[in-house]
């Protein structure tokens, strides 16, 4: 049987009880597979789809449920590649408040939660985290009408600021799930 890292992936989730923790619009399982799906219709490339279906393996700062301990990184990376694994691991790594009001500055400072330690990722890393958030981000937002009243104008804020290091697909989406027809702004 060939590797399937997107059948090992979902196998690796299962394994870790996903499919039973809770999150908005159902199970952290069912929200995994809608990122997933997400960027998938953006047409971003495997390893990124990949880290948006394990994207919560570590926890993240807005969601602090590990599913694996970090010192078990290599069974993520075994599953999914280490490519989408390393982008697993700076997504979950992120301080939001610190990192994201300048990630989209060139030379924008990076604040890693679990080192507390700072560096610079370089432009691809960067993009693949501005897009990695918005895809989660819009996913809770379409899923929980609640969830997108009381966070969607920050939302906006945040991925307007993004747009930079959003792709055409992402930015569309962004309009379609957090923009009203009465707002003039889009990301």
């Amino acid at each position: 049987m060939a590797y399937d890292p997107f059948a090992q992936g979902e196998a690796l989730l299962r394994e870790l009880g996903a499919q039973h923790t809770p999150h908005p619009g159902g199970t952290l399982l069912t929200h995994l597979h809608r990122v997933c799906a997400r960027l998938d219709a953006w047409n971003a490339r495997p390893a990124l789809q990949l880290a948006g279906l394990c994207h919560a393996c570590y926890g993240t700062d807005g969601f602090p449920q590990p599913l694996l301990a970090l010192d078990r990184r290599a069974e993520l990376a075994a599953a999914i590649g280490e490519e989408a694994e390393a982008i697993v691991h700076l997504y979950a790594s992120c301080d939001r408040e610190a990192t994201y009001p300048a990630l989209a500055a060139p030379g924008g400072v990076f604040h890693d939660r679990f080192t507390g330690g700072t560096r610079t990722p370089g432009p691809s890393a960067r993009r693949d985290f501005a897009e990695l958030t918005a895809a989660n981000e819009l996913d809770i937002a379409a899923e929980d009408p609640a969830f997108r009243d009381r966070h969607g104008p920050a939302l906006l804020t945040l991925l307007t600021r993004f747009r930079p290091l959003l792709s055409e697909p992402a930015r569309q989406d962004c309009v379609s799930v957090l923009v009203s027809s009465t707002q003039p702004h889009s990301p």
